[in-house]
């Protein structure tokens, strides 16, 4: 047998605390260490993510993931004072989060010993999955939220929520319109526009607004300040290293030596990005309205069409020849070949 000690992370999701420590000593916990670490998830990973323009495949802005790093640090540092031979994690054996704790765990303590239910044999033919999970709770009068009625799982924190599993498998499957939880139905939203505004200092929102979607408009919004302030061949360059870092954040590797490159690369890239933007929010759209900033790259005199000055017109008769050369050789290749 183990003496187990238990620990849970306050990242900013709706949950009961008490209620969950209450449960863990019920069941056989020797101790439960309920542990607030916002403020690290927020700096530590949130930031870099936002700096970086990170999202996944194009459409996931990595909530889950960038919150793993920082809910194992924590949970490796109570393992070392406490001085546990072994951690464990709940996570699924099919699941890409069991991955992710365990790279973590291994690579704050590469002597830790992970002991995973999902995959011993003993758990895993008694439990084929969560509906025997919640038959044994409910047989047991262990409280849990899912129901067999609505079987899928929830994680949330302070920058998202994500759903998984149960009617969600079946890709062709319509969301319920009970898992808008933090945000609105943009068909229930209200009629009238809301404004905003988001300060940023060194690519990091310091000042903000009424945020109720926080990943989705404070990527938009940073990407909107970036435009009149950064570089464009540095912003390329950013580009394909927040492509890497949002791989590398997805698949776990966030204790790697090619995610201190990047992120020391991104920092460096965000040290001009101060400014203010302003949007509007409405039914689920977030729509640019103005950009200020003290290191902007923009010079209206020189991009208007009314003034002349900044360089001479005919300076874009040779700009123009030069870059056509390639396509003019392109052409011709192809003609020859056609004939």
């Amino acid at each position: 047998g183990y003496e187990v000690q238990c620990y849970m992370a306050n990242i900013g999701q709706i949950e009961d605390f008490d209620a969950a420590k209450e449960k863990a000593l019920k069941i056989g916990a020797t101790a439960v260490y309920i542990e607030d670490i916002r403020r690290d998830f927020v700096n530590t990973t949130i930031f870099p993510a936002i700096q970086a323009n990170c999202i996944y495949e194009g459409v996931y802005l990595l909530g889950t993931s960038l919150a793993r790093p920082v809910i194992a640090a924590k949970q490796m540092e109570i393992a070392k004072r406490e001085g546990c031979q072994f951690v464990s994690h709940g996570c699924t054996g099919k699941g890409n989060d069991q991955v992710r704790f365990e790279l973590a765990f291994y690579a704050i303590d590469p002597k830790i010993q992970v002991i995973a239910p999902w995959r011993i044999p003993e758990f895993y033919n008694r439990f084929q999955g969560r509906s025997d999970l919640l038959a044994y709770a409910a047989e047991k009068g262990i409280p849990v939220q899912q129901t067999a009625a609505k079987p899928w799982s929830t994680d949330e924190n302070l920058y998202h929520i994500s759903f998984e599993a149960g009617i969600l498998e079946d890709p062709n499957v319509t969301p319920p319109k009970e898992m808008w939880k933090l945000t609105t139905n943009p068909e229930e939203a209200p009629n009238t526009p809301e404004h905003i505004a988001i300060t940023f200092k060194a690519g990091i929102p310091v000042k903000v607004e009424n945020l109720d979607d926080g990943g989705t408009i404070l990527r938009a919004c940073h990407v909107d300040l970036e435009g009149i302030c950064m570089d464009r061949e540095a912003r390329r360059l950013r580009d394909s290293l927040g492509v890497r870092l949002s791989e590398i954040l997805y698949n776990g590797y966030w204790f790697t030596a090619e995610r201190e490159i990047i992120q020391a690369a991104v920092t460096e890239s965000q040290k001009y990005i101060d400014g203010t933007v302003r949007c509007k929010l409405y039914k689920g759209s977030v729509t640019m309205e103005g950009r200020t900033s003290p290191n902007s790259l923009y010079d209206q005199d020189l991009s208007s069409m009314d003034i002349a000055g900044g360089f001479h017109p005919l300076d874009s008769e040779g700009f123009i020849k030069i870059q056509s050369i390639r396509l003019k050789a392109y052409t011709d290749m192809k003609n020859r070949l056609a004939n």
